[in-house]
C-alpha cells in the first residue's frame, strides 16, 4: 500500500512533483519566520496575521464565480439531500469540523455527512500512503452509503490530492448531482501540469472552483491559510445558501474585525508553552466547546514538525507525544469522540489494508477528563493549556498567563478565528524549537509521496544556499529514504538527508 522505497516512488516522482503549485512555494513576506519565533514574537504574530488577512481578502474577489457554489449547496439542502463533505488530512479535519458545526446546529438533521482519508481515526494521525489511492477514496464514499441524489463537496488545497479525486469521480457515477470541486492552485497551472487535476477540471459533470489563496506563511504548510479559506467558503454556504450577498459581508465584516484584533497577547503563551518544552515538561490542552478545532492544530503539530503523534492509552510506544486534550465534560472514551464529532465515530473497518483502521483501535484513544490521570501516569504532572468562553469571549490560560479575545459570534467564525490564532502560536512555537528553517518545513515527516517531495524540494533549496548544487532530485530522494529508516523525533528529516549527502556538513 505504502512507498517504501526510493524506487517505488522514484517511478512515479512525476505524480507528486508539485514545487511550482503557489500553495507550495515559499512566502516572501515571510523568510525571516524562524527568526522571529525566537527574537520577537509580536512582530511574527503580527506577520502571520497580515498574511491571514492576505488570503481572506482575495476571496472577496471570487464573490461572482461561487455563486454556483452557493446554489448547488441550498439546492440540495432544499430538496432534503445529503451532502458529503471530503478532504485528505487538513481538508478532511476541516470536513469533520463543518460537519460538527452542522450536528450543533442541528442535532437531529443527517443531512451533512464527512468523510477524510483513513477515516475519524486519521484525525489524530494519518494513515500513511492513504491519501495517494484515489480508489481508497471511492471505496470509503460508497461504504458511507453515497446515492444518486446526494452532493459531494471535495476540498483539496493543491487541486491533486488522488484520494480525493476518486471520491469525485465516483460520485460523478452515482449521483445526478454535479460533485463541487474547491482547491487552492491557479487552474492553469493544474490544467498544464496535473494529469489527474486535468481529469477533474475538464469533466462536464464535475463543477470547479478555485479559490487561489497564494502561498503559505510556512511553505507548503496548507494547515494554515488553504485550509482557513476553504472552510470558510464551505461553511458560509451551508449556512447563508443562497444569499451569496449576506455571506460575503458577513466575511467582509469578520476581515474588519480580524484586521482590528490584537494578537500581540498571544506572545506569552509562544514563549510559555515553548519553555515547558525546552525544560522537557509536557502539556494537555482542556477545552469543552472548542474541543474539535484545537484537536485539530494539536495534531497537526507531529506531522508537521515530526512530533510524535497523541500517545495510545492502550498501544504504548517509546515516544511521547509533547500534548494531548482532554475534554472535562467527557468521562469516556465514547463519550469524549461522540463530543468531539456531534456523533459517534465512523472508522472504516479495513483491518486487510491496515489495522488501526478499527473500531477498537479508534476508541483506545481516550480524550475524556481521564486523559489528564494518563499523562500525569505515564509523564507526571502535565502543564494544562486551558481554552474556552468566558463572557461571550474567547479564554486563554496557560502556567499563569490568562487572556481573553473577542469573538465575531457565529459558530462558524468563532471556530475559525480560533484556529487562526492556534495556527499562529503553533506555528511560532515551533520556530522556537527550531522545528523549521527560514519558513521551510525542514522537519516535515515525509509520510507520503507529496511529503516525500517537498522534503526532497526543501533539502534542494537548503543545499543550493549552501553552494552545493552536485545532487540530482534522485539521489536526495534515495538518502532521505535511507534516513526515514533511522529518523527519531529528534531528527530533521532535512537535515538527516544534508548529512548524509555531505558527509556530515549540514550547517
Amino acid at each position: 500500500m505504502v512507498m517504501t522505497t526510493a524506487d517505488e516512488f522514484l517511478s512515479q516522482k512525476e505524480r507528486f512533483q508539485l514545487g511550482d503549485l503557489p500553495t507550495e512555494c515559499p512566502h516572501p513576506k515571510t523568510s525571516g519566520l524562524c527568526d522571529w519565533a525566537k527574537r520577537d514574537v509580536a512582530f511574527g504574530l503580527d506577520v502571520l496575521r497580515e498574511v491571514d488577512l492576505d488570503a481572506l481578502r482575495r476571496v472577496l474577489g471570487f464573490r461572482q464565480s461561487l455563486y454556483g457554489f452557493f446554489h448547488a449547496v441550498a439546492s440540495a439542502l432544499e430538496r432534503g439531500d445529503r451532502i458529503f463533505l471530503v478532504g485528505c488530512g487538513a481538508t478532511g479535519r476541516l470536513s469533520l469540523s463543518l460537519e460538527y458545526l452542522w450536528r450543533r446546529k442541528f442535532p437531529a438533521s443527517l443531512q451533512v455527512a464527512s468523510l477524510m482519508a483513513g477515516g475519524d481515526v486519521a484525525l489524530v494521525h494519518s494513515l500513511e500512503g492513504f491519501e495517494d489511492f484515489p480508489e481508497y477514496g471511492a471505496r470509503h464514499l460508497r461504504q458511507l452509503g453515497f446515492g444518486a441524489n446526494d452532493l459531494l463537496i471535495a476540498s483539496t488545497e493543491g487541486g491533486e490530492t488522488p484520494y480525493v479525486i476518486g471520491a469525485v469521480e465516483a460520485a460523478a457515477e452515482m449521483s445526478r448531482a454535479s460533485p463541487q470541486f474547491l482547491y487552492c492552485n491557479p487552474r492553469q497551472i493544474l490544467l498544464d501540469r496535473v494529469e489527474r487535476s486535468r481529469r477533474i477540471l475538464t469533466d462536464p459533470r464535475i463543477r470547479s472552483y478555485c479559490l487561489d489563496t497564494g502561498p503559505m506563511a510556512l511553505t507548503g504548510s496548507t494547515r494554515m491559510q488553504a485550509s482557513t479559506v476553504l472552510m470558510l467558503v464551505i461553511g458560509l454556504a451551508l449556512e447563508f445558501g443562497r444569499d451569496v450577498e449576506g455571506a460575503f459581508t458577513a466575511l467582509e465584516r469578520w476581515i474588519e474585525y480580524l484586521a482590528a484584533q490584537d494578537v500581540a497577547p498571544l506572545a506569552p503563551f509562544v514563549v510559555s508553552e515553548a519553555g515547558a518544552y525546552l525544560e522537557n515538561r509536557h502539556t494537555i490542552y482542556s477545552s469543552d466547546d472548542y474541543a474539535i478545532t484545537v484537536f485539530t492544530d494539536t495534531t497537526e503539530r507531529a506531522p508537521t514538525f515530526n512530533l510524535a503523534p497523541f500517545d495510545n492509552p492502550e498501544h504504548p510506544t517509546g515516544r511521547h507525544s509533547l500534548t494531548y486534550l482532554t475534554i472535562p465534560g467527557a468521562a469516556t472514551a465514547s463519550e469524549s469522540w461522540r463530543h468531539l464529532l456531534a456523533r459517534d465515530p465512523r472508522p472504516l473497518e479495513w483491518p486487510a489494508i491496515h489495522p488501526k483502521t478499527t473500531k477498537d483501535y479508534l476508541l483506545s484513544f481516550d480524550f475524556s477528563r481521564r486523559a489528564l490521570d494518563f499523562r500525569c501516569r505515564i509523564l507526571g504532572p502535565p502543564q494544562v493549556f486551558h481554552i474556552g468562553t468566558a463572557g461571550g469571549q474567547l479564554w486563554l490560560s496557560f502556567r499563569g498567563v490568562e487572556q481573553h479575545f473577542g469573538l465575531p459570534g457565529s459558530p462558524l467564525l468563532d471556530h475559525l478565528t480560533l484556529k487562526l490564532l492556534l495556527n499562529m502560536h503553533s506555528t511560532l512555537l515551533m520556530g522556537r524549537l527550531g522545528r523549521f528553517e527560514g519558513n521551510l518545513m525542514t522537519w516535515v515527516y515525509p509520510s507520503n509521496g507529496k511529503l516525500v517531495d517537498r522534503a526532497a524540494r526543501y533539502t534542494q533549496m537548503l543545499l543550493h544556499q549552501r553552494g552545493q548544487d552536485d545532487f540530482t532530485y534522485d539521489e536526495i530522494v534515495r538518502a532521505q529514504f535511507l534516513c526515514k529508516a533511522e529518523l527519531s523525533p529528534q531528527d530533521s528529516i532535512v537535515h538527516k538527508t544534508i548529512e548524509k549527502l555531505t558527509g556530515g556538513l549540514a550547517s
